[in-house]
């Protein structure tokens, strides 16, 4: 029996959400437990002692929501009579298939970043697998209902870092106001969601100015002050008084201005789009250094089950995604803040593969890649390989010997940022304890070393 066979027969041994809400109290609302939860001030976490990559400050997380055609682009297939050859022009780079007729600037980088082909996805459903990508363990599952982003897990862990000065938030979510939030923690460790713009955030000044603004909000701390600070009604109240001091640090701000604000001619070189927008945003962040740690970019429309070759589909959105993407690693890397920080790219899961649709498209499927690039991470040959139709791994790359699954990205996250992927957080709802990576102190889960091999 293969090892990715007997962890298929493992995971079926854990509880599943049938049983755990056999066992769970009925009735119990979600806001009720929430209060309930940041209520405790005293929080025990239990963690083994593993090694830890520990080698990124930042990481920087695109979702492709939709999901990308696999075998269309980072594991590219050419199937006979399907695959559009002349306008692919695929070429085999460092041990690579790519269509460098769409992806022409990444194309020409593979030594920046690593693509993990023997990756596999667990559910085939948008939303499901949207989410578990950003908690790193089944919605369905024990807790998964309460489950934090992992982002939420890096400025819980990040928190104590943070200097006065820090007036960014920790974790900060672009184009992403469907982005799972904070969970069960405190609202403090929620995504900043926000939208790039040329004109910068919205509302970080006032319409009647500066000196009047500054009288009212003194004012309003004056009228407030007894029902925020040390509010007799709760946590609810602080995490409010919370959130009006970090919104007032940000107004009127020259390095708000300069981080989130950008030029026709800054946005050009990142191809003038949403994702564009959104990277050449996350650079500048990053190059504040004011706090921000976690960011998470969300690019729609991978969904193509229908006319994937024509020009404004798949191709258009391809090139779109490689004039962004190249152009952050270009700059990440001229601004000194590339081996700082990870990069993570995928979608929910992989498309079809072989022949197309009766539709000339490519339907779900659980085969699909990640990039990853930054943080020392060793680029070049991909980690894993597929069959000759990007159906099944046929090599996983790695120590366990297996499919990668999120799990194991959430863990490779952690570990490179130096948080301890097999903590467990006795402040969940349930008393249970929340396992930052799902049975990881079994050795269930774990990170992919091998990507700084």
């Amino acid at each position: 029996m293969s090892q990715n066979e007997k962890f298929l027969q493992l995971i079926k041994k854990f509880p599943n959400r049938r049983n755990f809400l056999q066992i769970a109290a009925a009735g119990l609302g979600h806001a009720w437990l929430a209060r309930r939860a940041q209520a405790q001030s005293q929080v025990r976490i239990d963690k083994l002692n593993v090694p830890l990559l520990n080698k990124a400050k930042n990481c920087i997380f695109i979702l492709l929501s939709g999901a990308p055609s696999h075998v269309d682009t980072f594991d590219l297939k050419i199937v006979p009579e399907v695959t559009p050859t002349a306008l692919f022009k695929p070429e085999t780079v460092n041990g690579m298939i790519l269509p460098t007729g769409i992806m022409p600037r990444l194309s020409g980088m593979t030594s920046d970043f690593r693509v993990i082909r023997s990756m596999r996805s667990w559910a085939l459903v948008h939303n499901l697998a949207q989410i578990w990508a950003q908690i790193g363990r089944n919605p369905a599952a024990a807790l998964g209902d309460i489950a934090p982003n992992i982002g939420s897990i890096v400025a819980v862990e990040k928190e104590a870092e943070r200097k006065p000065s820090d007036v960014l938030p920790t974790f900060l979510a672009l184009n992403s106001n469907q982005a799972v939030g904070s969970g069960y923690l405190a609202s403090t460790y929620a995504p900043f969601r926000t939208a790039p713009a040329t004109s910068g955030l919205r509302n970080t000044t006032n319409p009647d100015g500066q000196t009047r603004f500054e009288n009212r909000y003194n004012l309003l701390m004056q009228l407030d002050a007894t029902n925020r600070l040390n509010s007799p009604y709760g946590r609810q109240m602080q995490d409010m008084a919370a959130f009006y001091q970090a919104a007032r640090d940000m107004t009127y701000n020259p390095l708000v201005e300069q981080a989130f604000q950008y030029t026709a001619a800054e946005r050009a070189p990142y191809g003038n789009s949403a994702i564009g927008d959104c990277c050449l945003t996350a650079l500048k962040v990053l190059r504040a250094n004011a706090g921000t740690r976690f960011i998470q970019i969300t690019s729609g429309g991978w969904d193509d089950h229908a006319n994937i070759y024509q020009e404004n589909a798949l191709p258009n959105r391809v090139r779109t995604l490689d004039s962004a993407l190249a152009q952050l690693l270009t700059d990440l890397k001229s601004n000194g803040l590339f081996n700082d920080t990870l990069i993570v790219m995928a979608g929910e899961f992989g498309r079809t593969v072989g022949p197309l649709s009766a539709a000339q498209g490519r339907d779900h499927y659980v085969q699909q890649f990640c990039f990853l690039a930054g943080a020392g991470i060793r680029g070049g040959k991909p980690l894993g390989t597929t069959n000759a139709t990007g159906s099944a791994s046929t090599e996983f790359g790695w120590l366990r010997d297996r499919d990668v699954r999120p799990e194991d990205i959430e863990a490779t996250i952690y570990s490179a940022l130096g948080i301890n992927y097999t903590s467990i957080r006795y402040d969940d709802p349930f008393g249970r304890g929340f396992e930052y990576t799902p049975y990881a102190h079994e050795d269930v889960y774990g990170p992919v070393t091998e990507l700084w091999a």
